[in-house]
């Protein structure tokens, strides 16, 4: 019988680090953890927590240039030779030591998750330390080294799938996922995020949906800033949920960058922890209906280190392993305790960040109608008129 859920983690993914003043703070990743196992769910029943090699450079070339490959890995022995080459040694992504070790542990956590979802010793898989959307072929982008996620899906493509959909929820737009796949018919790869007008990379236009040989196969959802919960689901279920279930995908793969909340220092959306954990819940469910349960579900974004990710990504793990905890939920007070330790401030008190008095996570189904005065119904319908002709779904109402 397979495991439950597998979920990757050990110590020694928090030595992805580009340094201390760096937004992408590795101690989020360890939060993450010590939450799931003060709340039990590292211990649930069907839940295996296991550790990564370093992915071995056969691997990482399915995927990355081999220069680009040989540039990290010289650039993790002496650090001040990257000047901006390969996108290494910059603001974003600064070159660090053992920087090839840490970025290729991530790539194996996340091979190792489609591995055991594709041949069956694990029905979920989750890999919240991985979901670099950045990183290209050859080059660093965005705090991606290595891209993680394309290299998992080209995994599952040269061991028998032969159609996998992805699905980044990350308030950026997952370009280096889409630009590997761009011209691959077998990929079908959706993006909701901010508009690139005002955020990085400043790319992903509705109007962007694929390669000649794949017309169809990119999904863009660039939605305005400002955006929050109800308009925020909205776009996800108008989009997502039609086309997936058109697509039929053999392994549903998902990318939850908690950047799109509210508190996130590099954003500009006003999304809450619940209708975080709301989308994690759709997603999984969809799995179960489209492609008998096989999900990934990765890690991303995500600089709010204490109050946000550890919460959506513990409810993400927490879903996968069919032990979803309730947005009232405390969370525990030695966990507190230990935020208080650290940063000299505690921690948030309940799982969720709405109250019983804000009423239940509403958003309205696009079945309701188009509005046409929205700006959020505007980029979503700019989408669907862009890409669900391509599909065979009808713009209006599928």
């Amino acid at each position: 019988m397979p495991t439950q859920a597998r979920v990757v983690w050990d110590t020694s993914f928090t030595r992805y680090n580009f340094g201390p003043t760096h937004p992408m703070a590795p101690v989020r990743l360890d939060l993450t953890a010590r939450l799931c196992e003060a709340l039990g769910v590292f211990d649930a029943d069907g839940v295996e927590v296991v550790g990564a090699e370093v992915a071995p450079d056969e691997l990482l070339a399915t995927v990355h240039d081999d220069a680009y490959v040989a540039a990290v890995k010289a650039a993790s022995l002496d650090p001040s030779t990257a000047e901006g080459t390969y996108g290494l040694g910059t603001e974003d992504d600064p070159a660090f030591e053992g920087m090839h070790d840490a970025s290729a542990r991530v790539v194996s956590g996340t091979v190792d998750s489609a591995r055991a979802v594709w041949e069956g010793d694990a029905e979920h898989a989750v890999n919240f330390t991985g979901g670099l959307h950045h990183a290209m072929r050859d080059k660093a982008s965005g705090f991606c080294v290595y891209n993680d996620i394309a290299v998992g899906i080209q995994w599952l493509l040269d061991h028998g799938a032969e159609r996998v959909a992805y699905v980044d929820v990350d308030v950026h737009h997952g370009d280096g996922v889409e630009r590997i796949f761009w011209d691959d018919p077998r990929v079908l790869t959706i993006s909701v995020h901010e508009t690139g007008r005002a955020l990085f990379p400043g790319t992903g236009w509705p109007t962007d949906t694929g390669g000649a040989d794949a017309e169809g196969s990119a999904v863009n959802v660039a939605l305005p800033p400002g955006l929050s919960d109800a308009g925020w689901l909205r776009a996800i279920h108008a989009v997502v949920m039609p086309l997936v279930r058109s697509f039929r995908p053999d392994v549903l793969v998902t990318q939850h960058g908690c950047d799109t909340h509210a508190e996130d220092p590099l954003a500009h959306f006003a999304v809450t922890v619940d209708a975080q954990r709301a989308a994690a819940d759709a997603l999984h469910r969809l799995s179960h209906e489209v492609c008998e349960g096989r999900w990934v579900a990765l890690g991303g974004g995500g600089y709010e280190v204490v109050d946000v990710v550890p919460r959506t990504w513990t409810h993400l793990t927490a879903i996968a392993a069919h032990a979803p905890i309730k947005t009232s939920v405390p969370v525990p007070e030695d966990w507190r305790a230990h935020v208080e330790q650290v940063f000299g401030r505690p921690g948030p008190r309940r799982m969720g960040d709405l109250t019983t008095e804000d009423g239940p996570l509403w958003w309205r189904s696009w079945e309701m109608g188009y509005d046409p005065a929205s700006e959020v119904d505007r980029a979503i319908m700019a989408t669907r008129t862009a890409v669900f002709p391509l599909h065979g779904l009808d713009i209006h109402f599928d």
